[in-house]
């Protein structure tokens, strides 16, 4: 009956998907059935450990997250574990052989946000590429499912996808990660006076992973590729935003996308779907 478990895990995890995001939920609907789990288990996995550091205030958040990450390798390491979001993350970390390199960068990075408040260079870009980047390779890791050499065709690619999607949070989040976690992640950035210059300089970095990223859509396998798209046009469609408001407004309120937008977004790329072409 320990097939009952693993189902039990990955609905943990695809629970945790939905409920916390309904555009990425959206995206992964879209990709191949197979590859749906092992999207969602990835997904939790990184869900709770940036709820971790970002929301559970009055706790030991250091100790909660030294914890949350020692078990995670006792669970890839043993095969098992009874946290069904760690189950389901060492299944598919064991199936797909994903580089546990990855996993320590992502964590590193969240240790980053229990302390460090702003970011020089090299520091943004290595946060950049633990929070986000190599989320994007363990996905394309199942995306690619052991080929070696299209996952290393398509690696800049999904980097690329992952710290433009990460930017665009950090545009939409400053009012709670500036006036609430005291974080600036852009370096050199001064929120007390944030020109329009200085957000035009962000917004063009953005868009060059944008366009480096949707290279690496086009190539991506037929089974993942209408999935990520739409995650790309979701956030595409919310970066337009960001770049049409004066930069007082992202200090003031989080951009967001309504839902009748999101539709239409869906409902264009469903259509390419069915065409196959993008």
């Amino acid at each position: 009956m320990i097939g009952v478990f693993h189902q039990v895990s990955h609905d943990c995890s695809r629970i945790t998907t939905e409920r916390y995001s309904t555009s990425f939920s959206s995206a992964i609907r879209l990709l191949h059935k197979d590859l749906r789990g092992p999207i969602y288990d990835i997904y939790g996995l990184v869900r709770f450990a940036d709820e971790i550091v970002d929301t559970f205030h009055g706790f030991d958040k250091a100790a909660l997250l030294a914890s949350f990450k020692k078990e995670t390798y006792i669970a890839i390491e043993q095969g098992i574990s009874l946290n069904p979001i760690l189950h389901s993350f060492q299944i598919t970390v064991n199936k797909y052989n994903i580089d546990q390199d990855l996993i320590e960068a992502f964590f590193k990075s969240m240790e980053f946000d229990l302390n460090k408040s702003t970011y020089d260079a090299n520091g943004y870009a290595e946060y950049i590429y633990g929070s986000a980047e190599v989320v994007g390779l363990m996905c394309l890791y199942v995306f690619c499912n052991g080929d070696k050499d299209e996952y290393q065709k398509l690696k800049p690619s999904a980097q690329a996808l992952g710290s433009a999607f990460q930017k665009v949070n950090f545009l939409r989040d400053v009012k709670a990660d500036y006036q609430q976690l005291n974080r600036v992640y852009f370096p050199g950035v001064d929120f007390r006076d944030f020109t329009d210059k200085m957000k035009a300089e962000i917004e063009s970095d953005i868009q060059n992973d944008f366009n480096a990223a949707y290279e690496g859509i086009t190539q991506l396998p037929l089974k993942a590729r209408f999935g990520v798209y739409l995650a790309y046009k979701y956030y595409l469609s919310l970066f337009k935003k960001i770049k049409a408001v004066q930069p007082q407004r992202i200090l003031e309120e989080r951009i967001r996308i309504p839902n009748y937008q999101k539709a239409w977004v869906a409902a264009k790329v469903v259509v390419r779907t069915q065409l196959n072409m993008l």
